[in-house]
This record gives C-alpha cells, sequence and structure tokens, in this order.
C-alpha cells in the first residue's frame, strides 16, 4: 500500500480508510461508556494516525494489513486512556465494555458486559497461549476485519481462521466470565 515513511502516499490514503476507523472507534467508545467517555472517535482516529505515520518502516501488504496495524493502534490508545483514568480515579467512575454479538453470541446484554482493562489482560493472557487466536479477536473486534481479510493478514486459510475465532471467543467468553 504504502511506506509510511513517505508522508504524503500516507495521507492520501486517509479519506480511503478514515470513515472506517471512525465507525470503529465510535462503536468501541459506544461500548466502553458512550456519552460518559472523555475520548472522541475522531480523537482516537488522528491519534492512531499519528502513530501511523510515525511507525517508521513499516509497508502496508493490503488495505486488511493497513486496518489490522490501525487496530493495533486504537486498542493501544483505548487501553493507555483506560489505565490513566483508572489510576486517577483508583478505579471510581470506569464503565464497562460491551462485547459485540460476534464475541457473545446469544448472550444478554447484561451479561457481555466487561470492564476494557480486562479484555486487555485477557488479550495478554491469549497471546501467551494463542498468540494467533489473540490476533483473531484484536482484528476483528478491534479492527472490525472480516474473516477473509484477518486471514490473509494473518496468513492462514479462512477455514482456519475461522476455526481459531471460534476458539479465541470461546476462549475469552469464559475468561471474562461468560459460561464455563
Amino acid at each position: 500500500m504504502t511506506d509510511p515513511g513517505d508522508t504524503e502516499p500516507l495521507m492520501a490514503h486517509l479519506p480511503l480508510v478514515y470513515d472506517q476507523l471512525r465507525g470503529l472507534a465510535a462503536r468501541h467508545l459506544q461500548r466502553s461508556g458512550g456519552a460518559a467517555h472523555t475520548l472522541q472517535p475522531t480523537a482516537i482516529v488522528h491519534e492512531a494516525w499519528l502513530k501511523l505515520e510515525g511507525s517508521g518502516g513499516a509497508v502496508w501488504e493490503s488495505r486488511a494489513h493497513f486496518l489490522a496495524v490501525a487496530a493495533k493502534a486504537m486498542r493501544q490508545i483505548l487501553i493507555d486512556h483506560a489505565r490513566k483514568k483508572n489510576a486517577l480515579k483508583r478505579g471510581q467512575g470506569l464503565r464497562a465494555m460491551t462485547l459485540d454479538e460476534r464475541i457473545a453470541p446469544g448472550r444478554a446484554e447484561r451479561e457481555r458486559t466487561f470492564d476494557i482493562l480486562e479484555l486487555e489482560d485477557a488479550l495478554t493472557e491469549l497471546s501467551a497461549l494463542q498468540p494467533r487466536h489473540a490476533a483473531q479477536i484484536e482484528l476483528r473486534f478491534f479492527g472490525g476485519l472480516e474473516a477473509a481479510e484477518s486471514a490473509e493478514v494473518l496468513g492462514v486459510s479462512v477455514s482456519t481462521g475461522e476455526k481459531d475465532w471460534a476458539m479465541a471467543r470461546a476462549w475469552l467468553f469464559r475468561r471474562l466470565g461468560g459460561v464455563t
């Protein structure tokens, strides 16, 4: 796609993905408290864009690859923000995030909520056990990628990606207090 060290071509891609990134950021904020959240989708996208712009040396192999890297940047921004807020308030006022239907199918809304720092701990744990499964969660939950796109990024077949996704969802759901 482009070399992020060359700012001009990277900026040329912003209009192509901006709306999708902003939509992802808005969904994440809505899950984590909506109006009570101090971050705005635009701010998250801009911070992520700055991280991407400063990542020197990376080459975007495809749109899916770019979105995967952007998803990781947005995840880091949300986690850093939650940690700072938690440190300032010592946990007071932190709102639970809502797992979307893709991760916790068939569960009532109230049964699918969790703290974003709890999700980060779970993903860190899963990364140590099954890095590809954790990557599936990051790509599909934070990045909004579809099965074929996440499989492409991870270099696996779509069927293998779907199996990884199912295993990762089940593990994560149990780890976050779902059905055991």
